[in-house]
């Protein structure tokens, strides 16, 4: 029964240590923060003679890479282990961290694109009502009939 809820806890604790992994990964390799930095590394893993170098700056550019670095770390900090004791438990504690990781960045990132979508579906209705004067979005599900079709030359400049 205790074995029960000891992998009990190292799951929990998998959930848990995966959010600052991905969250760590995330933020190199995508934000705003990390941007100069992270162009220097994109240029120096396309542009340096050496394939070595080269794939050590990529390492800073790619979530999934980057992602066991950060792994790493926390295993090395927490001493977490999952299933096994010592190097066995190390080893899927590490991938099962990653791919946990992984999976919340990619949720993230998902999210991240229906919220930019949104907001470009919304900056474009305003656009076509500042335009226009009218709402071309439809009604109740059925296409507003007062709406005049907008050429494509009116999107050329949204």
């Amino acid at each position: 029964m205790s074995a029960i809820i000891m992998h009990h806890h190292e799951l929990i604790w998998l959930f848990v240590l995966a959010i600052p992994i991905a969250c760590i990964a995330w933020t190199v390799t995508h934000e705003e923060i990390f941007a100069a930095p992270r162009n220097y590394c994109i240029r120096q893993s396309r542009e340096h003679r050496s394939a070595f170098v080269r794939k050590c700056f990529y390492v800073f550019t790619c979530e999934y890479c980057f992602s066991h670095y950060v792994t790493a770390f926390f295993l090395a900090a927490t001493g977490y282990t999952l299933l096994l004791p010592g190097w066995r438990g190390y080893l899927i504690g590490g991938f099962s961290l990653v791919w946990v990781a992984n999976i919340y960045m990619g949720l993230f990132g998902l999210l991240r694109q229906a919220i930019k979508a949104e907001k470009t579906k919304i900056t474009l209705d305003e656009k076509i009502i500042e335009n226009n004067g009218y709402d071309a979005s439809p009604v109740n599900g059925k296409k507003n009939s007062a709406a005049k079709k907008v050429s494509p030359e009116h999107w050329k400049d949204i």
